[in-house]
């Protein structure tokens, strides 16, 4: 397999929207499919929206016909998952990813959540993807998470700065970053989906999750040698996190801490994406640097 970067979507290139794990419909995709439009894209449907099998986007076979219709069109230059949920960890192992290899192959696969299963397989195989909000969410989205999505459809370069709230050394730091919502991590485990981790920026994220599966996924990830030789630990959006009626005593910030309290790289908290309103976009398996100083963490990507 070859090490692929993806360099960006131009005026008329062809994004196709599809479901891998929920449904959703037509009528709540026409904001996304403006929006795209807008930017001078054209914006096609899969079979699987308006499909419904239960709570899926159609019955596992459509999905994965569907999902490998687009990545076999050549007129297709873009895949953007439109919903997340759960689902679609059930089609991974029947998508053939061997186009990939192909010296002029390009397709941008979009999403976040449940799509990280897509993303984590992805990078396995040296493959960027882009790390996004899904297009049910448009709506909900502040104009400097657009605005970030519309410079990562593009390839066009971001900065910006976060507080240095934790007293990390200043340093300047250049790798790939990789990885997703931690759940979807935690369950890839072992697989031939789950990405490298050596030498890049792990980035991680969950919602509604107990406390206690927070350090439970973090001790796997540990205990598998995940976090070992790591260049940074970047958090995203812990949201809506859970406790029992007895306190489990730490809070996520807390116990990410103290499992990677050995290692010298940073780790970075409050990266503004994942489940959150302002998701950022991130071109995962793309260079990430990071420059921290006394005051603040600066990325440009």
């Amino acid at each position: 397999m070859r090490e692929y970067t993806y360099t960006g979507l131009k005026s008329n290139d062809h994004v196709r929207i599809l479901c891998t794990a929920r449904s959703a419909v037509q009528a709540d995709l026409t904001p996304a499919r403006k929006l795209l439009e807008s930017w001078g894209l054209r914006v096609s449907y899969g079979r699987t929206i308006g499909a419904i099998n239960h709570q899926f986007g159609g019955t596992t076979s459509l999905r994965i016909t569907d999902f490998q219709d687009a990545l076999n069109d050549d007129d297709v230059d873009a895949i953007w998952i439109a919903r997340g949920g759960y689902g679609t960890i059930q089609i991974i192992d029947e998508i053939d990813f061997s186009a990939f290899a192909k010296a002029n192959f390009k397709k941008l696969i979009i999403g976040y959540s449940d799509v990280t299963v897509l993303h984590s397989h992805l990078q396995h195989m040296g493959v960027s993807s882009l790390h996004s909000f899904m297009p049910l969410e448009l709506q909900d989205k502040p104009h400097t998470c657009l605005e970030s999505f519309k410079k990562a459809l593009l390839d066009h370069s971001q900065n910006f700065s976060i507080p240095n709230n934790n007293n990390l050394k200043s340093q300047e730091l250049t790798a790939p970053i990789i990885g997703g919502n931690l759940s979807i991590l935690y369950s890839l485990l072992g697989s031939k989906s789950f990405p490298i981790t050596d030498d890049c920026f792990l980035f991680i994220e969950d919602i509604d999750e107990y406390i206690y599966h927070i350090e439970r996924m973090m001790y796997g990830l540990k205990r598998a040698g995940h976090l070992e030789k790591l260049k940074g630990l970047i958090i995203g959006g812990m949201s809506d996190m859970n406790d029992h009626k007895i306190p489990f005593g730490k809070n996520a910030q807390e116990i990410i801490t103290d499992i990677t309290n050995s290692y010298q790289y940073p780790v970075i908290f409050n990266f503004p994406a994942g489940h959150i309103k302002d998701n950022r976009s991130l071109k995962l398996g793309t260079d990430l640097s990071i420059s921290i100083s006394e005051e603040e963490i600066n990325f440009t990507y």
